[in-house]
């Protein structure tokens, strides 16, 4: 990290940060470590946790290693107190391994992939790409573990036709997702002779969810490297400052004399494709929080009206040779500040109250706030709003 002397050091973690993490596996097990090290005790969903849970604690749980809550309690918490959520996910578009994934043609090896998400799918053409998930494995002992993979080198690649046989490709870049857009592993020459492996490792392998990564690392860049250059920036930016927030307002001296809600991150997975997942925004992780905090209905009900919820992910600035897909009144700049989106249809959850006291806070702290609001013209991405029991929500807020 010399490269980057004079660089913030927040950037410079968030680099280690985003480099870990190819996966939403790897992106939650590296924010538990961090919530470790400051001091949060973690739990289990199975286990009866809310009936030990102490004023001043700190605590987090995740859910299929794919989703991750953190939580403190205020010194004068109390059954119906409010929870002020700051929500993000970590799942970004990738392609997926498909379970059934070897393929040959033409004497070459391959592999099957799924699309995931809404990706730009022609950035993922001549890229050095590499394996990153997780596999289930069983144990000398009988017991079945789960463990996370990636391979720190390049294996594979999805080459471009050579202009020579595509003179038009500048003019019009088309390709069949399934049938061009296979990864190349290496020669099937290569397998002819191989020994079929019957090792103990590949017999103990029972399960693996694997993506392709790009190898090539995040960095700083520009002329005083004042961008950073790096995949997955949708959303694990948010989901890093989330738990840095946490990890550092609990370790600090005045945390012991907070007072008002449970402070609360949640870091969800599956927000490219819908969230309707048993570990996405829409499942039971926030209502089931708030449920086991406040068991009877009537402190449910003082809970749900006492809370509020933060639902922060990227935004949008305005790109210098597209500047008309932005609206002419609302183009946020990069160091802006922190963008809030509206809309009338309801597609951000912002509204009026939720918006004024965000802009207080951010405010208070001397930051600055840029609106953001979509062409008539263009769709506006939903966020789901955490549905959920928050009696005040804020649609997206990009930290800058």
């Amino acid at each position: 990290m010399m490269l980057y002397p004079n660089s913030p050091e927040a950037a410079l973690r968030f680099l280690k940060f985003v480099n870990a993490s190819p996966t939403p596996f790897h992106a939650v097990e590296n924010a538990s470590l961090r919530l470790e090290k400051a001091g949060f005790q973690k739990l289990q969903e199975i286990d009866r946790w809310e009936e030990s849970i102490q004023p001043g604690g700190k605590y987090f749980f995740t859910r299929n290693q794919a989703a991750l809550i953190a939580f403190t309690i205020p010194a004068q918490w109390q059954q119906g107190s409010g929870l002020s959520i700051v929500a993000t996910h970590v799942d970004s578009p990738n392609l997926k391994i498909r379970p059934i994934s070897k393929r040959t043609e033409s004497g070459y090896l391959q592999v099957g992939v799924e699309t995931y998400g809404g990706g730009i799918w022609h950035s993922w053409l001549d890229r050095d790409l590499s394996i990153a998930g997780r596999v289930v494995i069983k144990e000398e002992n009988g017991r079945y573990k789960s463990k996370l993979l990636k391979v720190d080198r390049p294996l594979m690649r999805i080459p471009t036709l050579a202009i020579h046989l595509d003179r038009d490709v500048n003019n019009n870049l088309k390709f069949n997702q399934e049938t061009e857009f296979v990864p190349i592993l290496g020669l099937v020459e290569s397998q002819l002779n191989a020994k079929k492996d019957d090792s103990e490792a590949e017999k103990s392998r029972f399960d693996q969810k694997s993506s392709l990564y790009d190898t090539q690392p995040a960095t700083l860049g520009g002329i005083n490297n004042e961008f950073i250059f790096s995949p997955r920036m949708d959303n694990l930016v948010s989901s890093f400052c989330a738990v840095e927030a946490m990890a550092e307002t609990a370790s600090s001296q005045a945390f012991s004399t907070l007072e008002g809600n449970v402070n609360c991150i949640a870091l969800f997975n599956h927000e490219e494709i819908g969230s309707v997942s048993t570990s996405g925004a829409e499942s039971s992780l926030i209502p089931s929080l708030i449920n086991r905090l406040s068991p009877t209905p009537a402190a449910l009900a003082q809970s749900v009206s006492r809370s509020f919820l933060i639902s922060a992910d990227m935004g949008h600035a305005i790109h210098p040779n597209y500047t008309s897909k932005h609206e002419d009144n609302h183009q946020p700049k990069l160091n802006g500040g922190v963008v809030v989106k509206t809309n009338a249809k309801q597609r951000y959850a912002s509204d009026a109250i939720s918006t004024f006291i965000v802009k207080q806070l951010i405010e208070r702290k001397g930051g600055r706030v840029q609106e953001y609001e979509v062409r008539n013209d263009m769709y506006a991405q939903r966020f789901p709003p955490f549905v959920l029991y928050s009696s005040q929500t804020l649609g997206r807020a990009d930290p800058p």
